[in-house]
């Protein structure tokens, strides 16, 4: 889609979804997708740990042809090469150390305009990932959460506050977020929220994800 500028950016994560494909089918998951999109998603992600590196790809080139007809990103988890096989417009990778490529060795494969997440716990790993290149990080999780079980126990809006701090990177609240909880999270902070099991295991995806729109909204 082109380099972003950081107002466009911010925009573009004020509704973030991660299209796991745990929580629907691959088969499924581009109408599920596509739905959410029309209701207001203004980002995706796709997470598919469980499929294979030839399935991810075919599943990434899918999932941005739905996006890029919506002028939405769309992002990979952790694989970088699918991304840049895909035409993704990025990659949101892991905790800088753990498992998953560095933030700055992602940019050097994916380009200067490619938008680079990082997962962060506190706002000194806020710091090194904007050191290192990161576009905007992501801090959870928020409240108690059943789609990633390996998450650890909730934090909650503080954490928010103190990545805020922290750097001036974007800030993504993740974790266990239900449409009421969209305003506490924008007040402390953040500049958007990322869903997975709110949107996506919605019966109307497309309302699920205009309700979290709404409650954006500055009354």
């Amino acid at each position: 889609m082109g380099q972003m500028d950081r107002g466009t950016l911010h925009r573009a994560l004020r509704l973030y979804l991660i299209a796991d494909t745990s929580l629907v089918p691959g088969g499924e998951l581009l109408d599920a997708v596509a739905a959410a999109v029309r209701g207001g998603v203004s980002i995706v992600q796709l997470r598919a740990k469980r499929q294979t590196a030839r399935e991810q790809l075919d599943l990434a080139r899918a999932l941005a042809s739905v996006c890029h007809a919506h002028a939405v990103p769309f992002v990979v988890n952790d694989r970088v090469d699918v991304a840049l096989a895909a035409g993704a417009d990025g990659v949101h990778v892991g905790h800088i150390g753990v498992d998953d490529l560095p933030p700055d060795d992602a940019r050097r494969m994916l380009g200067a305009d490619a938008i680079v997440g990082v997962s962060v716990n506190s706002g000194a790993e806020a710091k090194e990932a904007e050191r290192r290149g990161a576009s905007y990080v992501s801090g959870g999780p928020m409240y108690l959460t059943r789609t990633k079980l390996d998450a650890g126990e909730p934090i909650g809006p503080a954490l928010i506050a103190e990545l805020r701090a922290a750097t001036t990177l974007p800030v993504v609240a993740i974790g266990g977020i239900e449409a009421r909880h969209v305003r506490e999270l924008l007040d402390a902070g953040a500049t958007g929220v990322c869903v997975a099991s709110g949107i996506l295991r919605a019966a109307d995806r497309g309302a699920a994800a205009r309700a979290y729109v709404a409650n954006m909204e500055v009354v």
